[in-house]
């Protein structure tokens, strides 16, 4: 057996160490010893933590490489005299090495790599029990490694261990896990999306050249989303707002106004698309974040992983936005080191007894059953009448998507909202691929394969996935983190609609399921000008939910003559309560999908003043082509839906 860390009396001291963050002096911990080392080898980076002398003191040290550049990790190991035995060897009949502790998928796949360039083992252990004991460490054991975030203030937070748990972990790296923590090793994967850092930065390199997500993160800092965001302004125009409450910078639909704009990838500021990439996602994870805090009853909800990185706006953007969807009942709270949860957790067992190294083919009772399990009908043997039609949820998916709860006819109430909906799949596709229209969008995607540019948790864990999660290898990890090139040529134009399409009705469709759940809805009825009539979405869209809900949820679209058939109960509009949503009242509750965004990021106050006076006319015309393209598109709609009724009815 090895020797433990003494982590008793251990706090952080100094200023920043590197890009890796203060390091954590380690009073009691023998300085004198061999060094400790452990790693975290991620999707795209790797993570070290190790034990180092100043002096006649010890202290943990933080340090991080691409993935990608493997070999300057080695190096630095072999400067940092990091290759002791580390207080364990491996006793095999083979010679003897020494043993690292490691986590992280790239443990699995770069395991070879090691023994043949350093000579040493790695005892690969569990990522998840890692990074849950790396962030139980660092708020019981270390004063002000937790924070807070908002109106560019940082606070410490100092919690007790008594009043510790539970706690909602948050875990963003190249997609996100979502992490109910009830105590030192125990704890749960309730859920996670393939919309996390990954998604940001490989769109990042493609929309902007950026090459690292430090420069992606320094160009956000210098742009403005309202330049390709929607704003509910610019769809009701500042009369409007006012008359109805509405907050004119309410972000509506994230890249929505690239739908009406002539320019092409090349008018825009990379800062401007770097900006409206970071506040889009951000808002996106807080929102999820909220909606999984609320099912489980937590209010308390920290956010770690080393898509984080401590900056500034991005901490704003998911402080601000779950302080808004949870009417200001929760708080987001950071962690110092958030990007070394995991590299933490695998060296603080240390001393443990060396089991096996994990095996990915192990089996496990949580095994995912979504795709298999058969969605239910709970409306296949009622009768036709309105005490069996409501209360169902009404997602509407137009630029933004808005989601609302039909208790009866006219009566109605609106939960929530998406700025991530068709505004943003269109508006992304065009500078992706340079389609002029929806319907050519969905006909490249028809032609992609996903995978191209898709990260998958098999490309990260290996062919048989991350079974002990539920995880089979073909899951999506992260939305475009397979992207490394930032030349935009190197891929093509159907592999990236179909990762679009992938992405963002997959996470429509998940969020849906959380407002429903959470609301005891089992019905979801799905409209909008991109989802009526168009096949491809409906079925992304019904997979989604089907994997989500494991079939508990039931899902019917109310524009495709394919899926009327399914809805039985209803006879017309005005039966299912629909005939309330046309009243002028409803423009209020339909149309904030998102967080107002008009505190950040701002420019000047005369930049600002000038953009206004040049663009109002500018955005007034859009405005009414957007206007007359939609009514146009509803007008249509409801004429081919009048018909197709009557056909069924005669």
């Amino acid at each position: 057996m090895g020797r433990r860390i003494d982590l008793s009396g251990a706090e952080i001291r100094g200023g920043d160490h590197g890009d890796g963050g203060p390091p954590i002096f380690l009073p009691r911990h023998t300085a004198a010893a061999s060094p400790l080392l452990a790693l975290d080898i991620g999707g795209t980076l790797v993570k070290l933590v190790y034990t180092a002398t100043c002096g006649a003191e010890a202290e943990l040290r933080f340090a991080k490489f691409e993935r990608r550049r493997l070999d300057d990790c080695f190096s630095f190991i072999r400067a940092e005299g990091l290759l002791g035995c580390n207080g364990t060897t491996l006793g095999s009949t083979k010679e003897s090495m020494g043993l690292l502790k490691a986590t992280g998928g790239g443990s699995y796949k770069f395991g070879d790599d090691f023994q043949e360039k350093l000579g040493v083992s790695l005892d690969k252990l569990d990522e998840m029990d890692s990074v849950v004991s790396g962030a139980n460490f660092l708020l019981e054991n270390v004063p002000g490694a937790a924070f807070t975030y908002m109106n560019g203030k940082r606070n410490s937070i100092d919690i007790s261990p008594d009043n510790l748990f539970p706690y909602l972990l948050v875990n963003i790296g190249s997609g996100v896990s979502i992490l109910k923590v009830t105590g030192n090793k125990k704890f749960e994967r309730v859920t996670g999306t393939h919309i996390g850092g990954g998604t940001m930065f490989g769109l990042g390199k493609l929309l902007t050249g950026c090459n690292s997500y430090d420069e992606f993160l320094q160009l956000s800092q210098k742009g403005n989303n309202f330049v390709l965001d929607l704003i509910v302004k610019d769809i009701c125009g500042e009369l409007v707002c006012q008359k109805q409450g509405l907050s004119t910078s309410t972000l509506a639909s994230s890249f929505g106004k690239v739908i009406t704009s002539m320019k092409k990838l090349t008018d825009y500021r990379p800062e401007d698309i770097a900006s409206t990439l970071l506040s889009a996602f951000t808002y996106n994870i807080a929102q999820i974040s909220f909606l999984v805090a609320s099912l489980l009853g937590l209010r308390r909800v920290f956010f770690g992983g080393s898509y984080i990185r401590g900056h500034k706006s991005t901490m704003e953007n998911i402080s601000y936005a779950l302080d808004f969807w949870s009417q200001s009942q929760m708080q987001a709270a950071f962690l110092q080191h958030e990007g070394y949860l995991g590299a933490i957790g695998a060296l603080m067992s240390y001393g443990d007894p060396i089991d096996e190294n994990l095996t990915l083919k192990e089996s496990n009772e949580k095994q995912n059953t979504n795709e298999t399990a058969a969605p239910t009908d709970p409306t296949a043997a009622d009768e036709h009448n309105d005490s069996n039609i409501f209360p169902y949820l009404l997602v509407n998916i137009g630029s933004g998507v808005s989601m609302i709860e039909v208790i009866g006819k006219g009566k109605f109430e609106r939960i929530i909202g998406s700025h991530l909906g068709g505004g943003t799949i269109l508006g992304l596709a065009r500078l992706l691929t340079g389609c002029s229209s929806y319907e050519e969008f969905l006909e490249l995607s028809q032609r992609g394969n996903n995978l191209a540019v898709d990260l998958t948790v098999g490309d990260i864990y290996g062919e048989n996935g991350y079974p002990k999660i539920g995880l089979p290898a073909s899951t999506t990890a992260a939305s475009f983190g397979k992207v490394n090139s930032s030349k935009l040529s190197d891929y093509k134009a159907e592999d990236l609609a179909a990762a679009l399409l992938n992405s963002f009705t997959y996470n429509i469709g998940q969020i849906a399921y959380f407002v429903a759940n959470l609301s005891g809805l089992k019905r979801i009825f799905f409209r909008g000008a991109y989802v009526c009539g168009h096949e491809k979405t409906m079925d992304k869209i019904s997979r989604s939910l089907k994997y989500w809900s494991k079939g508990e949820v039931q899902t019917t679209f109310l524009c495709h003559e394919g899926f009327l058939g399914t809805l039985g109960a209803f006879w017309s509009y005005e039966n299912m309560g629909i005939d309330g949503l046309e009243s002028h009242e409803v423009i209020r509750e339909v149309l904030l999908g998102a967080p107002y965004t008009g505190n950040f990021p701002s420019l000047p106050l005369t930049q600002e003043q000038d953009i206004e006076e040049n663009t109002t006319v500018e955005v007034e015309v859009e405005r009414l082509r957007h206007e007359n393209a939609v009514m146009k598109s509803e007008l249509e709609w409801l004429r081919r839906e009048n018909a197709e009724l009557k056909a069924k009815l005669s």
